[in-house]
């Protein structure tokens, strides 16, 4: 390796380590905060705790409803993955790899999902809601979100699936298969960097969605995570910035655990996934 080489690669770790410094600074001032008391957060913002004040956790859980919250964005954001992943996974595969008449057309109709911001129709979203009973439901919230989740899945795994050759397919059919089993047990595993890649795409704006959450939830016991973390600022925390630290905290392990756990094969789905299509 030559002098050149050795300068260019020092210079790309250096550059990839100072994003990475900058990027876990946040992180590290808000999860210190959580420990911290609101009198040494105003005495140095960035200093580290002295001493570790778990209280604050414990209050914000049990005090703040955090637990109520918490499992309530568990039992919207599950099902809501889940759906999504599996309804993006089969219509993808129908649209990349099965004729049948008007598949593009159908195919760009779910694509304008992306051009239609949620606030251009929350107003009719609501009153559709409403007049079916959905209002005020964990149930219609989870609707409501993996409808607006699928066009980007859909998207997603239509371009992986593109990827494939056909020749897969067409030796599937020649074998017996039906659609559905050459796709459950050929085309779905080979699939599973883009789904891995979906289910962090979708459960970190399932378990960040805040607007539909406003729009549709009403009852506090009902609140998911980014709603009771809106009123715990806005609310008896006003002041209290080690409590509103401690929630932020709470709210986001969760999303660092999943990405942890999925980051192997996450970048893997998304390059593959962006080939063609």
């Amino acid at each position: 390796m030559n002098r050149n080489s050795i300068l260019i690669n020092v210079g790309k770790y250096t550059v990839a380590i100072l994003f990475l410094i900058i990027s876990i600074i946040p992180f590290i001032w808000i999860w210190s905060s959580a420990f911290k008391t609101n009198m040494e957060i105003s005495e140095n913002p960035f200093s580290l705790p002295k001493k570790l004040h778990i209280e604050n956790i414990s209050e914000v859980w049990y005090k703040g409803h955090f637990n109520i919250y918490f499992t309530n964005s568990l039992i919207v954001t599950i099902p809501n993955v889940i759906l999504v992943v599996f309804l993006s996974s089969i219509a993808g595969f129908a649209f990349s790899k099965m004729k049948f008449i008007g598949r593009d057309i159908l195919f760009y109709m779910f694509i304008l999902g992306f051009t239609i911001p949620v606030q251009a129709i929350i107003i009719s979203l609501f009153y559709d809601f409403q007049n079916y009973g959905l209002i005020n439901k964990l149930s219609g919230l989870i609707l409501a979100e993996t409808g607006i989740g699928l066009p980007f899945g859909i998207f997603l795994m239509r371009s992986f699936f593109m990827n494939l050759p056909n020749e897969i397919y067409d030796a599937a059919k020649i074998d017996g298969c039906s659609n559905f089993r050459a796709f459950y047990s050929i085309f779905l595993p080979l699939a599973k960097p883009a789904v891995l890649s979906l289910v962090v795409f979708q459960t970190i704006w399932s378990w960040n969605e805040f607007l539909l959450a406003l729009l549709l939830i009403q009852s506090e016991n009902l609140r998911t995570i980014p709603l009771g973390l809106m009123f715990l600022k806005g609310g008896r925390y006003t002041l209290n910035y080690s409590q509103i630290a401690a929630g932020i905290t709470v709210v986001s392990l969760p999303l660092i655990i999943v990405y942890l756990i999925f980051q192997r094969t996450f970048i893997e789905g998304i390059t593959a996934g962006a080939v063609k299509g």
